[in-house]
């Protein structure tokens, strides 16, 4: 059957300026690093995209080694963007990056010139799309200049392969030195992408200022803390959790209190635990947008249903610092 969207879909989230671009993104967006790759059910994937857009999520967000194996999830999302979204291509915000290993030998990590702009290419071609529309320096290499890492993000601007460039997992002053030479370039950055959440909140410490004065916006990912901050854990750790079976989580990471204590927080403001974590992390108007993963449409709805809650006070938001920081202790 023919995918037709919601026609109600803007009226679902708003819609945040990315730092002092024209680019507006949707407060929740959806990123593929999970659940996206050749291990799992194309048709669920399908399924998950279809909804969010509906939703009024318009920004998707990959990376080159995303999937199982690597570049699978490029591979998946093209092939739905080919048979659902190719209409729709212009209300898209396709995002991808490259900087982690993603093929052997010496040119297939890090950040130097053939590296990046080899990868973007690949990705292109896995996802079917003449250009994406934010490509992302995915992390910091401490042995290629800046410079040339920025120049190749200007490089692939100027060739019209990417509309946007942006930095992921960058420190502040790491952040300012290339905003400094993008500005230079006559390539702004659009966007830093770093980890951010409740109880891993780095980018108070500086970040958000530096992006703030370069004119960036920001975009979290991990905001539930690889699940910690839901549901999942509040009895315990179950043996088909990410704990339990994923490389990126273990079960002694797990604290079952500090969960059950956000959570009651979270009841009071008659939402769920992951809602609430998720429109924490929107509190500050500098952050743009959220990224979410899903493993399923229920999961799906329910997080982005996060910008339906109420904002919060300041007793809740110090109710929310004291339990972070006893647990931190």
């Amino acid at each position: 059957m023919t995918y037709q969207p919601d026609g109600g879909r803007y009226e679902r989230q708003p819609y945040n300026r990315s730092g002092r671009s024209g680019l507006r993104l949707p407060a929740v967006s959806l990123g593929l690093w999970h659940n996206f790759g050749d291990n799992r059910p194309v048709g669920n994937s399908r399924a998950i995209l279809r909804r969010a857009f509906d939703l009024g999520v318009t920004h998707f967000d990959l990376a080159n080694n995303y999937g199982v194996p690597y570049g699978s999830a490029e591979c998946t999302f093209g092939r739905i963007f080919r048979e659902d979204f190719a209409p729709y291509r212009d209300e898209l915000v396709v995002s991808t990056k490259a900087g982690y290993d993603m093929w052997p030998g010496p040119y297939g990590e890090w950040g130097s010139r053939k590296y990046l702009l080899a990868s973007l290419d690949q990705s292109l071609e896995r996802m079917g799309l003449e250009y994406v529309d934010v490509f992302y320096s995915h992390r910091f290499d401490p042995d290629t200049p800046l410079e040339e890492t920025m120049g190749a993000l200007d490089r692939a601007v100027r060739s019209g392969k990417a509309l946007y460039a942006g930095v992921s997992n960058y420190t502040p002053e790491q952040t300012a030195q290339a905003a400094r030479i993008m500005r230079e370039l006559g390539t702004p950055l659009l966007i830093h992408q770093p980890s951010y959440s409740m109880i891993n909140r780095w980018i108070e410490g500086g970040l958000l200022d530096t992006l703030e004065e370069a004119g960036m916006g920001c975009i979290v990912y991990s905001p539930l803390a690889q699940g910690l901050l839901t549901d999942r854990y509040l009895d315990g750790v179950p043996a088909d959790s990410r704990a339990a079976t994923s490389r990126f989580l273990s079960s002694e990471q797990i604290d079952v209190e500090l969960a059950r204590d956000l959570s009651e927080v979270a009841r009071g403001r008659g939402q769920t635990l992951a809602q609430m974590a998720l429109l924490w992390t929107l509190r500050d108007p500098r952050v743009t947008s959220v990224l979410i993963g899903a493993s399923s449409v229920r999961q799906l709805e329910d997080n982005v249903a996060c910008v339906d809650g109420p904002a919060f006070t300041e007793d809740e938001l110090e109710a929310i610092d004291k339990i972070t920081a006893r647990h931190a202790s």
